[in-house]
C-alpha cells in the first residue's frame, strides 16, 4: 500500500520542512498524462525507501496548492523538489523509469548534509 502523503498548505511545513528525513515532494496535476505515469513509481519508491525518504504529492490543480506551486517555481510538471532539513536540494523534472531513479534519490539521500 503507498506511503505516499497528500499535501496542502495546512501541512507542508510538517511534512516537509520540518521533517527529520528527506522528503521528495511530486507536483503533479491530474490532467498530466506523465505525471499519471510517474505515481505508480512514486507509490512503490515510497514502500522500497521507506524509512529513508518521504514521498508527498501536491495537486497543482486545486486552487488552494497554486500557493505552494508559484513559491516552488512550478513551470513543467512532473516536477519533483527533494527537501533535506527544510530546505530544496534537487529536482528532479519529468518522466523517469523507477531504476534510474531510484539510484538517482539514494545517491541524495545517501549524502550527509
Amino acid at each position: 500500500m503507498s506511503k505516499v502523503i497528500e499535501l496542502t498548505n495546512e501541512n507542508f511545513e510538517k511534512e516537509v520542512l520540518k521533517s527529520d528525513i528527506p522528503v521528495l515532494v511530486d507536483f503533479w496535476a491530474p490532467w498530466c498524462q506523465p505525471c499519471l505515469m510517474m505515481a505508480p513509481v512514486l507509490d512503490e519508491l515510497s514502500e522500497e525507501l521507506e524509512g529513508k525518504l518521504k514521498v508527498t504529492k501536491v495537486n497543482t490543480g486545486l486552487p488552494e496548492s497554486r500557493d505552494l506551486a508559484m513559491k516552488y517555481e512550478i513551470q513543467s510538471i512532473p516536477n519533483m523538489k527533494l527537501f533535506k532539513k527544510g530546505e530544496m536540494v534537487k529536482e528532479f523534472i519529468g518522466l523517469r523509469s523507477k531504476d534510474a531513479f531510484k539510484i538517482e534519490l539514494e545517491g541524495e539521500i545517501s549524502e550527509t548534509s
